[in-house]
This record gives structure tokens, sequence and C-alpha cells, in this order.
């Protein structure tokens, strides 16, 4: 990656502020703990523009957290009542009791969130990991979901990218200690760049700010004590999950899918082929598709203004339940 691809903060990183004690909140966000019974979330919400626009929730991917879907909260604040939440070991969320990191503990942990708000069935979006927990949510629940975006969900393939690879063999058992030790010179600033370089199509697009609240970030999740192991262990479960025949194949259960589905592709994606849309086009009965040439596997990062705009094609085209008798 070129020096002038991003914003050269070598020198200024150690001394931008203070590492965060919590997760960064955006202005006009808010962060509240919920309590289930052996599990904890942190969810995080933006303040709506008008009441009773419908409910939506989003799910981050491995190694991500609620913060992913700032940007797009606010784009979205207009159209939904919109929260994110952090996944069971990620965010501000702590491991759960049981330590299930599997792909249907994760779901089972959104299932329970949206049972005990009563707030389904919402308008669910995922990406990469959080795109096949929220696949299984909507076969397995369908009473829960309203609409589905996916943007470049995890689903099986299987003729992965080789720049894949790295990610998929952190669910070696061992692989997470022995990158740890690999890289135990690397600064939060390093690490930083390189999941940049990684998960957008054009890290040059990321702003001086941005970058900086990333590095702040990456070292509050570096002193948490379970940091990597919630790491290697979830990505086991999404290969684990790969695995499966029948009735629990991921892509078994995208075709049980009833919900109205929006799809979002990257063309720079180096974790999910490009190529996979159409299969996924495929599957999902009732789907739409946004390829953006330009972007990579986290569009809604690095296009939020276009995915919110297509999001809201997708409720335009469904509609509100409340609303479904008008113009008879």
């Amino acid at each position: 990656m070129a020096s002038t691809d991003q914003p050269d903060l070598r020198a200024a990183a150690p001394h931008l502020v203070p590492p965060l004690s919590r997760p960064q909140v955006a202005d006009g966000e808010t962060l509240r703990t919920v309590p289930l019974a052996g599990l904890t979330l942190s969810v995080r919400s933006r303040t709506p523009a008008a009441k009773g626009l419908p409910p939506a929730l989003f799910v981050h991917g491995l190694g991500g957290s609620s913060q992913n879907w700032s940007a797009l909260l606010e784009q979205l604040a207009d159209s939904v009542a919109g929260e994110a939440v952090d996944l069971p070991g990620f965010g501000d969320s702590p491991p759960p009791d049981d330590g299930d990191y599997s792909l249907s503990g994760h779901a089972r942990a959104v299932v329970r969130l949206l049972d005990a708000s009563g707030r389904g069935p919402v308008h669910l979006c995922g990406n990469s990991m959080g795109g096949a927990v929220v696949t299984r949510v909507a076969a397995l629940r369908p009473d829960l979901v309203r609409t589905l975006t996916l943007v470049s969900p995890a689903l099986p393939e299987l003729r992965p990218q080789r720049s894949a690879v790295p990610t998929a063999l952190l669910a070696v058992p061992g692989a997470t200690a022995l990158f740890r030790r690999l890289t135990r010179d690397w600064t939060a600033e390093r690490r930083t760049r390189e999941v940049l370089a990684l998960c957008y199509g054009d890290p040059g697009r990321v702003s001086a700010e941005d970058f900086a609240v990333a590095v702040r970030e990456y070292e509050r999740r570096l002193r948490l004590p379970y940091f990597w192991d919630s790491l290697g262990r979830s990505a086991r479960g999404v290969v684990n999950a790969y695995t499966l025949g029948g009735q629990h194949a991921l892509w078994r259960q995208a075709e049980r899918v009833f919900a109205p589905t929006l799809l979002v592709y990257g063309g720079r994606d180096r974790l999910v082929a490009p190529r996979m849309a159409r299969r996924a086009s495929a599957a999902f009965r009732s789907s739409r598709l946004l390829m953006l040439p330009e972007a990579g596997h986290v569009a809604m990062m690095e296009y939020p203004d276009v995915v919110a705009d297509a999001i809201r094609g997708l409720l335009a085209e469904t509609g509100r339940p409340d609303d479904s008798t008008k113009g008879e």
C-alpha cells in the first residue's frame, strides 16, 4: 500500500488522544447495556429524526463492532429507528457465559435481543459474518424480520479468494496465539492500517479523524483479555458453519428467507468474492442487488450514502404494515 493511500499519522498517532476506556460514541448516538440471562449485549442507537419510524437492527462482522454502522445510522436517521448491536465478545459486549462463539450462538444472541426488546419485526442488516448471522435469523425466525440487507455476507465459497485465506486461518486452533507472537511489535496504528487495506476498496477514503478514532479503538480492544479468544473462536464458528449440510447449511437457509432482501457487494472486496453476488441473487427468493465497483468489504462504511439510498428503496418497495391499505 503506497504512503499516499491514507493519512500519514505515524508520528502523530501516539499523541492524538489518550486511549479510550469505552468505545467511541458519535454525536447523536447512545450506547446502552442490555442484560440477558447468561449474556450481556451493548447496543448503539441513534435518535431518529421523527417518531414512529420503523425499527432496524444492524449486525457487524468478524473483528468489528456496532461502531462500523455509525455512518449508516446517521444517514438513515430519517428513515428508521436504528440500533446496532455488539455481538458477544466484540465492541463493548463481554464474552457469553457459555463461551459459545458459533454462528448459531451469535444468531441466538440477536434473536434474544429482539425478543427481549419487542421491536420485531425489524429491518435487519448484517455485514460479513454478521450477514451470515442475520441470514440464519431470517430463516429460523421470519416473524422477527421485515426486510434483510446483506453487505458482503460471509456465505460459503468453494473457491475463496487468496487474500481471504489468512483470515480463515484464524479459525485454526493456536493460530491467533501464533499471530500475536509474530506481530507483537506491531503498533495499534499498523494493525489499523493492515485492517483498512484488507477491508476497504480504497483506504485513502478514510479521513485523518476517522483513522485516529480507529487507532484508539484498536488500542482499547488490545487491552481486553478476551480479544484474541473471541476473534479466533468466532472465526472457527464461521468455518464450522460452512461445513454443515442439510437444513443447517447456510445456502439452504438463504433459500428459506422470504423477507425482501437487498444484497450489497463490492467490486474490490478481498474477503468475499464479488462473483458470489450472482449465487446470492439466485438463492434469496426476493432480492435486489447493489454492486459497487470501487467498494471493498465494508461498503456501508465506504459509501454510506449510496447504501442508505438503496435501503430506502427497499423500504419504499416493501412499505410499512400500517401503510398496506393506503391507496386501495
